[in-house]
């Protein structure tokens, strides 16, 4: 038991030894990015943008149950949106269309459904939870609309 004790103390000894810092060339500088080159918005390519041939398809409900924000502690800060819902049925395909700022920083986000009007399928209630990437912002509040409800808001 007691040596147990020892190697216990000697093992937090050692580990609060400082470490001595990885060599870098001590003339490079260390900055952040310039805001005005800093790449705003530019985020992942959104998997449920609207498509070629949508145009073809009949448009439908989305039944949302949540929709918020996450914020990744990143520079600059990365801001996605959590969408927890439903479908109409198994065969209707999701779409989020992300709007741009607007001069109050206002992020308008429309989720709706589409599905082909010749095809038959059941009707039963089709659950989703998805993730989209909204990108990066120039300094500023942000205010996030799904579907005409706020969802929540940010500053960048």
């Amino acid at each position: 038991m007691k040596y147990r004790i020892v190697w216990l103390i000697v093992f937090f000894a050692v580990s609060c030894i400082p470490q001595s810092p990885a060599t870098s060339d001590p003339n490079t500088a260390v900055t952040s990015p310039p805001e005005d080159n800093m790449s705003t918005n530019q985020p992942n390519l959104n998997p449920f943008a609207p498509k070629p041939g949508d145009e073809k398809l009949t448009r439908g409900n989305v039944y949302i149950n949540t929709a918020s924000l996450m914020i990744r502690e990143s520079y600059p800060p990365q801001i996605s949106l959590s969408i927890k819902g439903d479908l109409p049925t198994p065969c209707n395909k999701l779409r989020v269309k992300i709007d741009p700022p607007d001069q109050e920083n206002k992020i308008m986000v429309d989720v709706y459904s589409l599905i082909d009007p010749d095809k038959v399928c059941i009707q039963v209630l089709e659950p989703f939870e998805e993730y989209i990437d909204l990108g990066a912002f120039s300094t500023g509040h942000y205010a996030v609309w799904v579907n005409n409800k706020i969802a929540g808001e940010f500053d960048s």
